[in-house]
């Protein structure tokens, strides 16, 4: 399967409507953000909204795309691996986050849900390439 004419990229991950709508709320309170998955236990397992350029992304971490008109979604290497065949949607549930998250003092943290991709969508994705990483994509 060919990529698209307009060299657009497989969706990798996206935000529900909720989950949009608290960027765009953080947004208003911080300026532009960003995400970072890194994998670690805890707090590292959920995504991290940090202000954009106050979180130093590694030469390795891999851009799955950007979300919320630009919002880029960053993961670690190693957690790449093995969400590499995965779609990510960012949802909201009531809780705690970290507090190094941006939404932490909301009362809400966010919560990663994925599914496997289709046949079609692994086959584009194996078409496409490798995806930017922190050493090749502009922050």
């Amino acid at each position: 399967m060919a990529a698209p004419a307009d060299g657009a990229r497989l969706e990798r991950v996206r935000l529900t409507e909720e989950a949009d709508r608290l960027i765009g709320t953080l947004t208003e309170m911080h300026g532009p953000v960003m995400f970072h998955q890194s994998g670690g236990c805890c707090d590292g397992s959920a995504p991290m909204c940090y202000p954009r350029g106050e979180f130093r992304v590694g030469a390795s971490d891999v851009l799955l795309g950007t979300v919320a008109d630009g919002v880029p979604f960053w993961m670690s290497a190693d957690q790449y691996t093995y969400w590499q065949h995965t779609h990510l949607t960012v949802d909201v549930v009531p809780g705690r986050g970290s507090g190094f998250s941006l939404e932490a003092p909301e009362g809400v943290r966010f919560l990663l849900r994925s599914r496997l991709f289709t046949d079609e969508e692994a086959e584009r994705a194996a078409a496409e390439g490798p995806l930017p990483t922190g050493e090749s994509a502009p922050q």
